[in-house]
């Protein structure tokens, strides 16, 4: 079931990795994945042409807002929506600043070319989101859920787990967006952690992951040989490789780095 007609979107950039969500039942099932309650401050990012905006707008008694780098589609989105007006923020997401005091839930149909960074942005905001509704290339979706022993398994992985519990929901179809993908996608939900892993030194914890990461093929006692003094690089864990540690396993092990 298309949405909008599909000349009622804007021209497209490629530039921005733009493609359109136009079957109004996944839409329906996206919003349907976010926990809603009175009073919750709720982030759209990259609306687009509106396909899950239509649906959040009619959510009772939240606070929204919508962060839309193309400001031709930002003032399309007005016009279908006049309630928008002064709800839309014309900026980059990887650059803007927070976009609400006190916590926070995000949701979208994020760009292939930058889910990552946005993600890592998220990272950045991570103390005030709640929950995170995103759809994603399926290969990067699958990095972000999986939980080790894998090719999927890395840096996203962690880092993401390490502050949220993560659930793989469903796939979508390329023919569910104008223009299709080449990929096809899948749709997250991140809850702030329930677990704690104790993460004392987020530098030092974020340091180890990546650097562990960097020759994934080799022990950790290869890459990480500079961050630990000579007696603990002799201890078993660092006879296996990155991704076969667990988040709670990288957590530890960073509280005993020496630099």
């Amino acid at each position: 079931m298309l949405l909008f007609p599909l000349s009622g979107m804007g021209k497209l950039k490629k530039s921005l990795g733009q493609h359109f969500l136009i079957d109004d039942n996944v839409s329906r099932k996206i919003v349907q994945a976010l926990p809603v309650y009175a009073g919750m401050q709720l982030l759209e990012v990259g609306p687009g042409g509106g396909a899950l905006t239509v649906h959040l707008l009619g959510l009772e008694g939240i606070h929204f807002r919508a962060v839309e780098i193309d400001c031709a589609q930002a003032s399309l989105l007005e016009e279908k929506f006049p309630i928008l007006r002064d709800h839309i923020i014309r900026e980059d997401i990887l650059k803007c600043p927070v976009p609400f005091n006190g916590s926070f839930s995000v949701i979208g149909n994020f760009p292939f070319n930058i889910s990552s960074q946005i993600l890592f942005r998220l990272l950045d905001w991570k103390s005030q989101v709640d929950t995170v509704v995103g759809m994603f290339q399926k290969e990067v979706a699958q990095r972000i859920a999986s939980t080790g022993k894998s090719k999927a398994y890395g840096i996203m992985s962690v880092l993401i787990q390490a502050f949220f519990d993560v659930e793989y929901l469903f796939e979508v179809n390329e023919q569910c967006f104008m223009p299709p993908p080449k990929v096809r996608s899948a749709v997250l939900r991140l809850k702030r952690n329930s677990t704690s892993f104790s993460i004392q030194d987020e530098r030092q914890f974020f340091t180890l992951v990546k650097t562990s990461f960097g020759q994934r093929r080799k022990t950790l006692r290869n890459p990480t040989g500079k961050l630990f003094d000579q007696l603990t690089l002799r201890e078993d864990i660092f006879s296996r490789r990155a991704e076969e540690l667990t988040v709670q396993e990288f957590s530890d092990l960073s509280k005993r780095m020496t630099s």
